[in-house]
């Protein structure tokens, strides 16, 4: 680790001990209906007193084991009174939002929920992230059993939404854009996700229709909040795969907040599972802080800053694969010389500061940097033997190769390198007047990417070089006769791209709240401005310009059953990042334009009770329109682009998601999707796209032992039917439309916690110092499913065929994780 990560973690770690924070038993944070914090609101109790700070934070001890009220009062809101039962040593976070129009009345937790829910936001709680198993656990594995979000790549953590591919996705951390590494072409290269579910406090995801003041994407949006820890505390995770750790803490005076951690992860347990056997030697880790500073009851101030290295060393040796019908089958043998050495690093720092003008205007400034220092080196002879395997159970050789059908061999060479540079700088307004949310926004971004690459592919087939399929060469006719052509590598990429873009973008929207008849109904309309220019050393492009004009109309009528109505879309536009413009060639095309899409959303959100217990079921019908569609291939998870706007397309579908306590106290969810997305290149015909993931069910559920529910247990299962895909590289997707097999996984975990909460454990001993406490054992790929994730194409210059031969993903892999928190 070197000494920048040092560093950074000292520091981080200096200001996150500053001090201990008072415990309590009822906690919280009170925000008014705009999300902003209310200071000096009284909170009162069986005698007992307290008051918000400026952050809006509160600490009340309160009586155990009796019907409590709670009494919330300040001069400019509503009272609000609060029925609670807590148990002996019980800490409960009671988060509240207190409200100018109206008085709330009864045992109830007051959030912010039903205004994300007319937004039609998706709300994940953090502690199903953290709990639910999966090969790369976290957000993004709990994204996957969302309709509409599909993903056939364990390893990987990126996803497809509605049709769009893995850089169609807007992700957000406490409003700041967060980027991932461009050189990564597989999912066991990625390591860990920018996100650390440690840190986290909400997140909401929307999967289209959103709203302007988000970016310029095309799919899809997550929001990411951190925490603002209110008293100290450490996690701690360790299992099989790596391990992480985190520190919460408070100064005193309650002004400054940290909260930082650390992770390491290494995937050689569930690589080693493939087919290839391999010396494989990854370190994936970072190190990450949030920092809060409230200057003034006007004044915040925050820093978010992260240091990632990943280093990803590969060294194949053999591999076989099985393929084939049971009547014929067949089995390819690799045997490989060589190594691959691939290292990511990313160095990420942002500052914001809130200044809270008035009560109704607050300003926002956000200042960030995102440097990444990318290489990928690799020099890899494969070797192989295709033939028919012995299926005679009597015979000695039974289940080796008894007949050869084909011998060649692959030399793949790459000196891939980038150094690319994006900073960022933003105002926000936020304005309340006379009933409407009135946001606005002006950005500036600055993406500086110095880029060399050098890869080339060679291919021999029974001592024969096969020629590259993207040139007229003359036919090859050996060994009948000699072939006069010069010999050329099957792929040869070789450019050297000094690049910058400027960006500027805007954006304002309207909301408001009101009355139709006895219905409520929400309105939010938006507009949202970029242009952009492209310079490199030996070309510049045009100055470019889009419109995108956004809306949303939310009605909830005054019936019996509590539903919700919405209608949202408008016209999305994605201008190039800097993989978009780079050629299959390596040669960057600076005018390539923006990917355009028109979106409708009409969605339902049904509330109702079912066994005494709250679910609910939302329904969402899209429909998008894309033009201007900028072609691109996936192998694995890394995308080639045309750099071209020839296409247009389309994408349609259903989701289906019902959620609720299926088992008392527990959250779980089954979700359904049908996708249907086609393109038109050249007027050549409509054909499915690469992420057309037609069908695809999830289910995500929790439960726990009757007679000892502190034995958990937690299931994530996902069915995807298969994409197109597999194809050789550069062939004409016109001439093979084939589709992987399905993806079927079922990871399974179970929990013994030993100490939360609720457990009432005394101090009396070393344990009693833990919160919680708890041993897991996790099974993934429960029923050992065989998933491929691309084809290797095999060709054997005898018999003019090709063969696929299917790259399996991991198989059953079992796991242990110790986690705690003090």
């Amino acid at each position: 680790m070197n000494i920048k990560i040092v560093i950074f973690a000292f520091i981080a770690f200096l200001l996150g001990f500053a001090s201990f924070a008072q415990s309590a038993r009822v906690k919280g944070i009170i925000l008014d209906i705009n999300n902003n914090p209310i200071n000096n609101v009284n909170v009162s109790c069986s005698g007992s007193t307290s008051q918000s700070n400026a952050n809006g934070f509160y600490l009340l001890s309160v009586p155990a084991s009796q019907k409590l009220t709670v009494i919330f009062t300040h001069v400019s809101f509503k009272k609000v009174i609060v029925s609670l039962t807590l148990k002996t040593n019980e800490e409960l976070e009671f988060n509240l939002v207190m409200n100018e129009q109206q008085e709330q009345i009864g045992e109830i937790i007051v959030t912010t929920n039903n205004k994300k829910r007319v937004q039609g936001i998706t709300i994940i709680a953090p502690e199903v992230i953290r709990k639910i198993p999966g090969a790369n656990a976290g957000i993004e594995n709990i994204l996957k059993t969302l309709p509409g979000v599909n993903s056939n790549n364990e390893l990987s953590t990126q996803y497809a939404v509605r049709g769009g591919n893995y850089d169609e996705n807007l992700v957000y951390v406490n409003e700041i854009e967060i980027y991932r590494p461009f050189l990564i072409r597989s999912g066991q290269q990625e390591g860990l996700s920018f996100t650390n579910t440690d840190l986290v406090q909400n997140v909401d995801f929307s999967a289209g229709g959103f709203q302007a003041k988000f970016g310029d994407k095309l799919s899809s949006v997550l929001d990411i909040t951190y925490r603002k820890p209110s008293e100290f505390g450490a996690t701690f995770e360790a299992s099989l795969l790596g391990g992480s750790f985190s520190v919460d803490a408070v100064s005193k005076n309650k002004k400054w907040t940290a909260i930082t951690g650390v992770r390491y992860r290494n995937n050689s347990l569930l690589v080693k599972s493939q087919d290839t056997q391999t010396n494989y030697t990854p370190t994936f880790a970072d190190i990450q802080t949030n920092m809060n500073y409230q200057a003034s009851a006007k004044w915040q101030w925050s820093f978010l800053g992260n240091i990632s290295q990943n280093k990803y060393q590969y060294q194949p040796l053999t591999r076989q694969t099985k393929f084939g019908t049971i009547d014929q089958p067949l089995a390819l043998s690799v045997y490989y010389e060589g190594e691959e050495r691939d290292k990511y690093e990313t160095y990420f720092g942002a500052m914001k500061t809130t200044y809270e003008a008035t009560p109704n205007f607050t300003l926002k400034f956000i200042a960030s940097g995102f440097h990444t220092l990318e290489q990928e080196h690799f020099d890899i002879l494969a070797q192989y033997r295709l033939g028919e395997v012995d299926s005679n159970i009597g015979s000695e050789a039974y289940n080796d190769v008894a007949y050869t059908r084909g011998i060649g061999s692959q030399l793949n060479h790459a000196r891939n390198d980038l150094d690319a540079l994006i900073i960022n700088a933003e105002v926000k307004g936020f304005h309340d007047w006379r009933k409407n949310e009135i946001e606005w926004g002006v950005k500036y971004t600055r993406e500086s990417i110095r880029d060399r690459v050098v890869e080339w592919e060679v291919i021999d087939s029974a001592g024969f070089s096969i020629n590259p399929p993207i040139i007229n060469l003359p036919k090859n006719e050996q060994p009948y006769s000699s072939y006069e052509g010069p010999l050329a590598p099957y792929q040869n990429i070789r450019a050297t791209n000094f690049n910058v873009i400027n960006r500027f973008s805007g954006y304002g929207q309207w909301s408001r709240k009101g009355n139709l008849g006895t219905a409520e109904v929400s309105y939010n309309a938006g507009v949202r401005l970029h242009n952009w220019e492209v310079s490199g050393a030996n070309s510049k492009g045009d100055a470019q310009f889009t419109f995108s004009p956004r809306a949303q109309i939310a009605i909830k009528p005054n019936w019996d059953k509590e539903m919700v109505f919405r209608i949202s879309g408008g016209l999305y536009h994605q201008p190039p990042f800097y993989r978009e413009l780079r050629a299959a060639d390596g040669e960057v095309l600076p005018n390539v334009k923006a990917q355009q899409s028109v979106h409708l959303v009409l969605s339902d959100d049904y509330s109702f009770t079912m066994w005494n217990r709250p679910f609910k079921l939302v329904s969402e019908l899209y429909y998008k329109s894309l033009t201007d569609v900028n072609t691109y291939t996936i192998d694995n998870v890394r995308i080639r682009y045309a750099a071209s706007n020839v296409a247009k397309g389309y994408a349609q579908g259903l989701d289906l998601r019902l959620n609720g306590e299926f088992v008392p106290g527990t959250e779980s969810w089954i979700s359904f999707g049908y996708l249907k997305t086609e393109e038109n290149s050249n007027n050549r015909g409509y054909i499915a796209r690469p992420t057309d993931q037609r069908l695809k069910f999830a289910l995500l559920f929790q439960d726990y032992m009757p007679n000892i529910p502190t034995v958990k247990l937690y299931l994530n299962l996902v069915y995807n039917t298969g994409l197109p895909g597999g194809s050789p590289s550069y062939s004409d997707p016109y001439l093979y439309q084939n589709r992987l097999n399905d993806y079927r996984r079922v990871d399974v975990g179970f929990s013994k916690v030993f100490i939360d909460n609720n457990s009432g454990k005394s101090n009396s001993n070393w344990f009693g110092n833990f919160k919680e406490l708890a041993l897991g054992f996790e099974i993934f790929n429960l029923f050992n499913n065989q998933n491929a994730i691309t084809n290797t194409w095999v060709r054997d210059v005898y018999s003019k065929n090709e063969y696929a031969i299917p790259n399996y993903m991991t198989t059953r892999v079992f796991n242990i994780k110790l986690s705690a928190k003090l």
